[in-house]
């Protein structure tokens, strides 16, 4: 059994910065993954905002490149996702992903709120 513990969210003004995190347990969890968050605002649909892959490369999406940093830990079982100068449209519930052997994995969600 795979799960993920989030952890982080919470509401900050305009400007503020949150970190999120996020670790995997399960003795089935592998190293050799990808770990990420996605995000879903009300009435959208799921979006990805960073990925991770454990020793490769990372990605962001365009709305969040510069202002958002994916960091992992060096079991690669923890991902971190720190969101600095946050804007209003940030606002959503993120949701760590884990990957690895074709299965996905979801946490339970961590609301984040950006008031203007």
């Amino acid at each position: 059994q795979v799960h993920l513990v989030e952890s982080g969210g919470g509401l900050v003004q305009a400007g503020g910065s949150l970190r999120l995190s996020c670790a995997a347990s399960g003795n089935s969890v592998v190293s050799i993954n990808v770990m990420g968050w996605y995000r879903q605002a009300t009435g959208k649909e799921r979006e990805l905002v960073a990925e991770s892959i454990s020793r490769g490369a990372t990605s962001y999406a365009d709305s969040v490149k510069g202002r958002f940093t994916i960091s992992r830990d060096k079991t690669y079982k923890r991902v971190y996702l720190q969101m600095d100068n946050l804007k209003p449209e940030d606002t959503a519930v993120y949701y760590c992903h884990l990957r690895f052997r074709s299965l996905d994995y979801w946490g339970q969600g961590t609301q984040v709120t950006v008031s203007s």
